[in-house]
């Protein structure tokens, strides 16, 4: 389940059930717009796009739906403004959390994502106030059938990772931000198109939650996962495979 991960690299998205669909749409268009706006419709110079793409078709957005997006960006047909905004805090059980957004009405977001916070035992803190626990990282995932553990860790180095770390399930590789293009295109010319990639937000450490704490902090995910603003949710926690089962089923 999205939210739990052997790598202690949580960064909880609800996948693309058909009633999340359409927000998950919206999202993405609104990402590609955006970069679109900023860079320019071409994805061959412009790595935001490019980025924003290869979520899309993860996500199996059509491809019309991309094309539109790209051209009411590029071509200034919104007017529109987004902008990024980044809230941190700490969620039930102690656990940090980065909230990142785009939004058109900073104070309705911030009104939004502070009571989510609040409803769920939580509460928001000031900028970098639990940043500093978390690096900026790019990450490219595979399914494990994507290569054995040894070949992903060579292609991993040969395109200039930092980092690679396999389990049952998958691949999870990472690298700095400034390589975060150049490493995603290298792997996939040996590995093919990856089952996701981006920019997230890496613990340093992991904090343990108890069934209660972690049934909550789930709460918090989903009711934040629910608002058009919010892009991505990061947190440090660690929940146990006996209590994920348990909450799971």
């Amino acid at each position: 389940m999205a939210g739990h991960s052997q790598f202690k690299n949580i960064m909880y998205r609800k996948g693309a059930q058909d009633k999340k669909r359409a927000k998950i749409f919206t999202r993405l268009t609104r990402e590609i717009q955006i970069a679109a706006k900023l860079g320019g419709e071409d994805p061959d110079s412009n790595p935001a796009l490019r980025t924003a793409i290869v979520a899309a078709r993860k996500e199996n957005m059509p491809k019309d739906n991309i094309e539109r997006a790209i051209k009411k960006g590029a071509g200034g047909g919104d007017d529109t403004n987004y902008e990024e905004v980044r809230y941190e805090g700490y969620g039930p059980g102690g656990v940090a959390m980065i909230v990142d957004a785009l939004t058109d009405n900073r104070n309705r977001t911030a009104s939004e994502v502070r009571s989510a916070f609040s409803k769920f035992g939580g509460n928001l803190g000031e900028t970098n106030s639990v940043s500093f626990m978390f690096n900026r990282v790019g990450q490219i995932v595979y399914p494990a059938e994507a290569g054995s553990a040894d070949d992903v860790l060579e292609a991993a180095i040969e395109a200039g990772a930092e980092n690679a770390e396999s389990s049952e399930s998958e691949h999870e590789i990472t690298c700095a931000v400034e390589d975060f293009n150049t490493v995603r295109e290298a792997l996939e010319a040996r590995l093919g198109e990856p089952q996701s990639a981006g920019l997230t937000w890496k613990p340093g450490n992991t904090v343990a939650v108890d069934e209660n704490q972690a049934a909550t902090l789930l709460k918090l995910f989903d009711t934040l996962d629910d608002n058009d603003d919010v892009q991505q949710v990061s947190a440090n926690f660690d929940i146990s495979d006996e209590i994920m089962s348990k909450l799971s089923a």
